[in-house]
């Protein structure tokens, strides 16, 4: 049976619950590459091609090794900016992002190494700058999000202005995204996105 990460982990990738409550989150590997400017941009865009380029050959290539084999992970973000307003405020060009996609320690620097010459080959220009990202988040709020990106603005504010301070927490790392729907296919009001951040008592 193919490890799922979205069976595996189903509180972080099939949550329920709309409000943000707070949870463990644990250590997690992922293949990713990182960028600056808005979502709708083609530099975004042109990463997410990139990032699956090197993924599907990835999981290929470590199977034919390990025998081991697993479903390709979501598509995931880290956002974060220099000042975290520019969330709020939808100052896209000054966002900064690092896209992900889930895979188990099976994996190995080897099997990267194969599977970005094999983008390469197939026309991926930026297939080395992915790698290799181990996230540590720890104590998060995470809350399922339905609608449009551009709707994310005042709930990020409610979590910032209001929950953080509640619980007397802070901020613990950049901001994280699931993105649950295909966002290329689906309705903006339709899409499902987990939003997740990481925070530290004060």
């Amino acid at each position: 049976m193919k490890y799922d990460v979205k069976t595996a982990h189903k509180a972080l990738y099939a949550p329920k619950n709309v409000s943000f409550e707070l949870l463990e989150v644990p250590s997690q590997r992922f293949v990713s590459i990182e960028g600056i400017g808005s979502p709708q941009s083609s530099e975004f865009s042109a990463a997410i091609e990139t990032l699956y380029s090197v993924s599907f050959p990835l999981k290929f290539i470590s199977k034919a090794r390990s025998g081991f084999d697993y479903v390709v992970g979501p598509l995931e973000a880290l956002w974060w900016a220099d000042d975290y307003t520019a969330f709020v405020s939808n100052h896209r060009d000054s966002w900064r992002w690092r896209l992900l996609s889930a895979v188990p320690d099976s994996v190995t620097d080897e099997d990267l190494d194969a599977a970005q010459h094999n983008a390469l080959a197939k026309g991926a220009q930026n297939a080395t700058q992915t790698g290799f990202h181990t996230l540590d988040e720890g104590l998060c709020f995470q809350a399922l999000y339905i609608g449009p990106f551009s709707g994310e603005g005042p709930v990020l504010e409610h979590l910032h202005s209001t929950l953080m301070p509640s619980e007397g927490v802070t901020f613990n790392g950049h901001h994280h995204e699931v993105y649950l729907s295909d966002m290329r296919k689906t309705e903006p009001s339709k899409l499902r996105t987990v939003l997740r951040q990481p925070v530290i008592k004060n």
